[in-house]
């Protein structure tokens, strides 16, 4: 006799899931516009911060000069010299720590998804906004901000670096620390200014 065994069902492999790592980030990036507000507390709360210690400790060190990630106009590599002579190893060396590596380490990057959070929640006001794709709103939101993200970062490793190491304070690396500084300032207008416009075009909508 002969048996007769079932035959086997072909396997397919189960293909991987292309879109869905992109479906999920463009769902958490959309869901940042229902916090905005906790978003901009916690934003203005360490701006709040770091701006005291700018004005009741760091000026002190420096002999009421401004730190350099302060003047939104860039400085001269002899201004850029004058304040970290100023500082001196001990004053470099406490903003390094209370600034560069603790609050300004966090502050881009949270600012940075307030920011997406608020070109979201003015957008979704706004009907030619409202009906494009959802992963189409959080390209935009995105396009938007990183840059700023990424020249504010840059720009912290530029002065940290003067900080940590003195000697490698030169017309060059000073010139570089000063094109970032203006660099980030300006990228944040362009989100600042976007949001802005919503805001505008959505009062006047409801008028």
């Amino acid at each position: 006799m002969t048996s007769r065994l079932p035959a086997k069902a072909r396997i397919i492999p189960a293909e991987p899931d292309q879109y869905g790592i992109g479906r999920n980030l463009t769902a958490t990036i959309l869901r940042l516009s229902r916090h905005v507000a906790p978003l901009c507390f916690l934003s203005a709360a360490v701006f709040i911060a770091m701006t005291a210690m700018e004005f009741l400790y760091f000026r002190q060190l420096s002999g009421g000069l401004p730190s350099l990630d302060m003047r939104v106009f860039g400085f001269t590599p002899d201004e850029g010299m004058a304040w970290l002579t100023a500082l001196g190893r001990r004053g470099g060396e406490i903003i390094l720590v209370w600034h560069y590596l603790t609050f300004d380490l966090l502050f881009p990057a949270l600012l940075s998804v307030t920011l997406v959070s608020l070109i979201l929640a003015v957008g979704r006001r706004l009907k030619a906004f409202r009906v494009q794709p959802a992963q189409m709103q959080s390209i935009f939101a995105l396009v938007l901000v990183l840059p700023y993200t990424l020249a504010h970062y840059a720009q912290n490793i530029a002065v940290a670096r003067l900080l940590s190491d003195f000697l490698s304070a030169n017309p060059d690396s000073l010139s570089l620390a000063s094109a970032l500084t203006v660099t980030k300032f300006a990228l944040f207008a362009v989100p600042v200014i976007v949001i802005a416009t919503f805001w505008l075009a959505g009062q006047k909508r409801q008028a």
